[in-house]
This record gives C-alpha cells, sequence and structure tokens, in this order.
C-alpha cells in the first residue's frame, strides 16, 4: 500500500489502483477485518479521490472509518481514514458534513508523529477556510509549511498547503502571497507531473486578473485535462470558464463534476450558466 500512494501522488493512478485493490483482496480472503482491513479501505478511498471518483472514495472512506472506530481512536489508519473523508466531502462541495466529521472524530492538532496521506495540516486549514475561519486557517496553513519543511516533502500535492495560505493571504499580504504563488510553481515544475504544474497554475491564476488570468487558467486546464485527476480539471476548467465568460467552458466544467460527484462544483456551474452572457 505504500507503494501504491507513492503512485497515487504522482499521476499513476493505474498502477497504484492496481496494488490498493490488491491489497484490499488479500486481507478480505485472508479473513482479516480489523485494523489492516481499514487502512486498505482508507486507501482505495485515496485512490478513488486522487482519480475524481468522489462518491465511491466517500463510500471507501465511511467503511474505512467504521472499521477504524472498532479498532480504537488515535492509531494512524484512523488519522487516515478520517482526514482523507474531510478532504472528499471538501472537494465534493459538503463543507458542513466535514466540519462535522471533523469535531466528531477529533481531526484537530495535536497530530500523530507517523506520516498520514495526504498531509492533515494541509487538510484542516483547507477545511478552515472552507468555514470562514481565515486566521485560524493561515495559522495551520503556516504549521503544514513548517512541517513540511522539516520532514523534506517537496511533493505539492501531497502537502498542498501552499496554494491555499497563498490564496489566503492575497488580499491581506499580496506580496508574500505572490512569493508563495513563484516557489509553488517552481516545486510544482521540479516535481514535473501534470496534476502538480495545473494545480499551481491555478494558484496563479487565481491572484491574477484581466488576460493573464485567463492565459493561467487556460494553461492550468490543458495541464489537468492531461492529469489523471479529473475532480481537479473539472475545477480548473472551471475556473477558465468564469475567466473567459466562455458558456461552453463552464457547460463543459458541469459535464465533468457531474461524474465526479462533485456537487458544489456543479451548483456553481448551473449558477452562472443561469447569469453569464456567452462570448463563444
Amino acid at each position: 500500500m505504500m507503494l501504491a500512494s507513492s503512485y497515487a501522488y504522482t499521476d499513476r493512478l493505474d498502477r497504484a489502483e492496481a496494488l490498493f485493490n490488491e491489497s484490499l483482496r488479500s486481507y478480505e480472503s485472508a479473513g482479516w477485518s480489523g485494523g489492516h482491513l481499514a487502512l486498505a479501505h482508507a486507501y482505495l478511498g485515496l485512490g478513488h479521490r486522487r482519480r475524481g471518483r468522489l462518491r465511491e472514495a466517500e463510500a471507501s472512506l465511511r467503511e474505512s472509518l467504521r472499521l477504524a472506530e472498532r479498532v480504537g481512536r488515535g492509531l494512524p489508519l484512523y488519522w487516515s481514514a478520517t482526514c482523507n473523508l474531510v478532504d472528499v466531502l471538501l472537494a465534493r462541495g459538503h463543507v458542513e458534513e466535514a466540519w462535522t466529521v471533523a469535531e466528531r472524530y477529533g481531526f484537530a492538532p495535536p497530530y500523530p508523529s507517523t506520516i498520514v496521506l495526504p498531509d492533515p495540516r494541509s487538510v484542516r486549514g483547507r477545511l478552515l477556510l472552507a468555514v470562514g475561519r481565515t486566521q485560524e486557517a493561515v495559522n495551520e496553513l503556516e504549521a503544514a509549511e513548517k512541517a513540511a519543511t522539516a520532514r523534506g516533502h517537496h511533493n505539492p500535492v501531497l502537502v498542498p498547503w501552499a496554494a491555499d495560505l497563498a490564496k489566503a493571504l492575497a488580499t491581506v499580504d499580496p506580496v508574500r502571497a505572490a512569493r508563495l504563488t513563484t516557489e509553488l510553481r517552481a516545486r510544482a515544475e521540479r516535481f514535473g507531473t501534470d496534476t502538480a504544474i495545473g494545480e499551481a497554475l491555478r494558484c496563479a491564476a487565481a491572484l491574477e486578473t484581466g488576460p493573464r488570468a485567463v492565459r493561467l487558467a487556460a494553461q492550468a486546464a490543458t495541464y489537468l485535462e492531461s492529469s489523471p485527476c479529473q475532480y481537479e480539471h473539472a475545477a480548473a476548467r472551471l475556473e477558465y470558464g468564469i475567466a473567459s465568460r466562455s458558456v461552453a467552458e463552464i457547460n463543459r466544467a458541469l459535464t465533468l463534476a457531474r461524474s465526479c460527484g462533485a456537487d458544489g462544483l456543479v451548483a456553481q456551474a448551473r449558477r452562472l450558466l443561469e447569469d453569464t452572457e456567452p462570448t463563444d
């Protein structure tokens, strides 16, 4: 499963999913029903999440959390299930449910010393932003930055604090936000995957206006179309449609979002289609 998780965050999802499914089958055929099976469901959910199959990801992670509860709270497998479920619910646009899960299952500092995928500080920072607790989110994302630096974690998809921190600081400290974005793009280019580069371009586009924002949003959508991560592609496609005021792009984003189960993006796209004057 650890090898599969490496594939999952480097755009090799076919290989990752094959290994995740193999692990789950092995545990089930051996009759295991405790922590190993909980972790297998959590990683299978992670694979679905990276692919953009958000409904399937939520189902796998809820099953993982159910099994993990029987083993005991506080274990690494429990954190993996909770962190991934919060991440999936945010991607689906179910912010209130994500907050409820975080509160119910103690998804808050202090964090375990073991590695949890994805980075829990980054996920909690995104959650705090989603519920409007911006200063707390900034603090959490800055803590994520420090922890990632200390551990030598440089994959911006695995530890995605930088994009959210840059967006949170865009209006209050635009100079720092711009620096964070420049550094994020450099890390993504070094890492080299379509997902990493596309996500960095999304962040850069969000901090720009006018034709430059449109150009960056178009580049982000192009990179993420080549990525296996279809939720991120749907989000980028919608952002490009908004920037370019393109009904065709918004409709395309709507189709992608529906296929992913990204209810928040679906609702946003529908509202935009009602209000947008076409330029196509």
